[in-house]
């Protein structure tokens, strides 16, 4: 599919779009999201650095942030959404640097991320996939100068920072911005594909041949990230796009999930599961039950509905590559 031109299923018809888009009739579609996010401080850590945000973009007072200092307490929150002329955004940071700057660092993260993008996308007048690639990444890179600017003002804060990955959604595409190395994954028809790539050092060595995979999970170096939100003036946000096909996963997860539960894991609680919320919890129960060595974080959004095509043995095959 080509980002460019969404596919339309024959049986849609336009309706007026009040919204301020580009032209005056959108084609009518039935694309849900049902999304639902965990957070934990996992086995052996005291305080709990890690956000996630579940949004949908263009309504103002329908956001769900969890920030784990002032949430619920819980650490739980789910929402639906559907993504006709909207789009969904759902992103998870793993805050670095000490308590309380890693905290600060992730929560910082969701909120500037939130306003900058919502800032720009509400009057967006041409809301299409290209669109919504460029707005992420410029929000991401504003983030990366705020939370730059917040830690050079205040000293006790120097060395904070956040990986950040974020997942927007628009018709049928979604669109992952990624610094850091948390990461999100495609399931579909039982087949799970990492859709980022690590931007840490063991996974340079990895590429570049030095070390395994299976090496580089026993690496004193696992922790060690290339970039991340606030700790650098300049940072290249990795950014790939996808086609979404009807009951396709997304998971999106801090390290402290990947690091005790594989991919195929994933698609067997994926495969198992009764919702999104239900997937959330299992996989940070998971966690939990082999140590959780660190923070875990997971959202979890299931995509439904006749506007998404019908995947085919074919296309579970060609999954995107990582």
């Amino acid at each position: 599919m080509s980002v460019t031109e969404p596919y339309v299923r024959d049986d849609e018809q336009p309706v007026s779009n009040s919204t301020g888009g580009a032209s005056a009739t959108r084609p009518r579609r039935d694309m849900t999201c049902r999304a639902a996010g965990v957070t934990d401080p996992g086995r052996k850590r005291p305080q709990n650095q890690d956000n996630y945000l579940i949004v949908e973009l263009t309504q103002r007072d329908g956001a769900v942030v969890l920030r784990p200092e002032i949430g619920s307490g819980d650490g739980r929150a789910a929402a639906d959404f559907d993504l006709d002329d909207a789009g969904a955004l759902l992103l998870v940071a793993d805050g670095m640097g000490g308590a309380p700057g890693g905290q600060l660092a992730s929560g910082l993260a969701c909120s500037f991320i939130l306003a900058e993008l919502q800032a720009s996308w509400h009057p967006e007048r041409e809301r299409t996939a290209p669109r919504l690639i460029e707005h992420l990444k410029n929000a991401v890179s504003a983030a990366n100068r705020h939370i730059r600017g917040h830690a050079v003002r205040h000293l006790e804060l120097t060395g904070m920072g956040t990986t950040v990955t974020a997942a927007g959604v628009l018709d049928g595409v979604l669109v992952i911005a990624q610094v850091g190395d948390s990461r999100a994954y495609l399931v579909r028809d039982g087949l799970v594909t990492q859709l980022t790539h690590d931007q840490s050092l063991v996974q340079q060595l990895i590429d570049h041949n030095i070390i395994t995979p299976e090496q580089a999970e026993e690496s004193e170096q696992a922790s060690v990230v290339l970039q991340a939100l606030g700790a650098q003036s300049s940072i290249e946000v990795g950014l790939t796009t996808h086609e979404l096909y009807r009951e396709d996963w997304l998971v999106v997860c801090s390290d402290g999930l990947y690091r005790v539960v594989r991919p195929e894991e994933i698609s067997a609680v994926v495969r198992d599961a009764r919702d999104s919320a239900a997937v959330a919890e299992r996989l940070v129960s998971l966690a939990n039950e082999r140590g959780a060595p660190d923070n875990v974080t997971v959202v979890a959004a299931r995509f439904e509905g006749l506007g998404f095509p019908r995947s085919t043995p074919l296309d579970a095959l060609m999954l995107p590559a990582m």
